[in-house]
């Protein structure tokens, strides 16, 4: 399956400070996110992992993410890679993304996230639609919780 993009901004009312702090931590966005569970810091900013379980359409998915954060600029930027594979359905996951925070003019920040994933294996079998129906769900639910959390701009 070729890569497919994402990209979404939302402007929250909480300062940067505070943005950022939140959506640095890795377990708790993990907790935004129905699909993922057990996540676990292994290097602060550096390195994390997350299980990643799933159905889709006949296919049952368990993959271990291992979880990498680069280029990290406090409060203004960081960049993550998230990979992993179920050997036992065949396919395999990559997302590459980057966080990028600004202050608004209320005080508040602009949150932007953009990124690509890939899907290969036997799940990407199941069509491009279909993932990208399930990876928007994923992005719904990621800046609900974020708005949620860090109050509607």
């Amino acid at each position: 399956m070729p890569r497919s993009e994402f990209g979404r901004e939302l402007t929250v009312s909480a300062a940067p400070e505070q943005a950022w702090a939140t959506l640095i931590d890795v377990p708790v966005l993990v907790s935004w996110i129905s699909v993922l569970e057990q996540a676990e810091e292994l290097a602060h900013l550096e390195r994390y992992t997350a299980v990643l379980l799933d159905r889709l359409g006949p296919f049952k998915l368990r993959a271990d993410l291992a979880i990498t954060l680069s280029d990290v600029r406090t409060e203004e930027h960081v960049t993550v890679h998230a990979e992993g594979e179920d050997r036992q359905v065949g396919s395999r996951l990559v997302v590459d993304a980057t966080l990028d925070l600004a202050p608004s003019g209320d005080g508040g920040t602009t949150v932007r996230v953009a990124g690509v994933y890939e899907v290969s294996g036997k799940v990407a079998a199941m069509g491009g639609g279909t993932i990208n129906k399930k990876a928007e769900k994923i992005i719904k639910e990621f800046f609900a919780n974020a708005e949620k959390v860090l109050g509607a701009g």
